[in-house]
């Protein structure tokens, strides 16, 4: 049984200022809607001032907490595991064990396009993504084929620290 020590071996984040616009647009609508609930002069009737209201709110909140769900992302890797945490609450988090890894490879330009925009994805030929910006990233080959990619800063790094754990566990 090997012991290793406690800790992380690498930390890295990424983040998006250009999310921080999207929420701002976010909670505007939800201020609209709020005004509109409260201090309304509404004259078309309740259904159209109920929908406007709902509509707002929900669109608002959509935006506001799936923005400032991918504002940035830590990854942690330690003896064990690559932890992915988003946002500022950890959430949405994924855990990948590295006996589980076959591969790490450093990508050295990810941009949302190639997977179809910001946040987690998911693309049938590419695997599973989380994509907070442009940039470097890593990419993870899993033992069951599944692929799973991150734009994190200083990937290299973390590269190098996934390959060294890979060939202990190999040897």
């Amino acid at each position: 049984m090997t012991v290793h020590p406690p800790g992380p071996l690498w930390t890295g984040r990424a983040s998006n200022r250009g999310q921080w616009l999207l929420a701002v647009a976010g909670a505007a609508c939800v201020a609209l809607g709020v005004e509109l609930a409260v201090d309304s002069n509404w004259t078309g009737g309740l259904a159209p001032l109920l929908m406007s209201v709902i509509g707002c709110l929900a669109v608002g909140l959509l935006i506001l907490f799936g923005t400032l769900a991918f504002v940035h992302v830590a990854v942690t890797v330690d003896a064990e595991a690559m932890e992915v945490r988003c946002g500022h609450i950890g959430l949405p988090r994924r855990r990948i064990r590295l006996v589980e890894v076959t591969s790490a490879e450093f990508l050295p330009r990810i941009t949302p396009q190639q997977w179809g925009g910001w946040g987690c994805r998911w693309r049938p030929d590419k695997g599973t993504a989380v994509i907070v910006r442009r940039g470097e990233g890593l990419e993870l080959r899993l033992g069951d084929g599944k692929v799973f990619t991150v734009t994190v800063d200083d990937a290299e790094n973390a590269v190098r620290v996934i390959r060294a754990h890979l060939r202990a566990l190999a040897g």
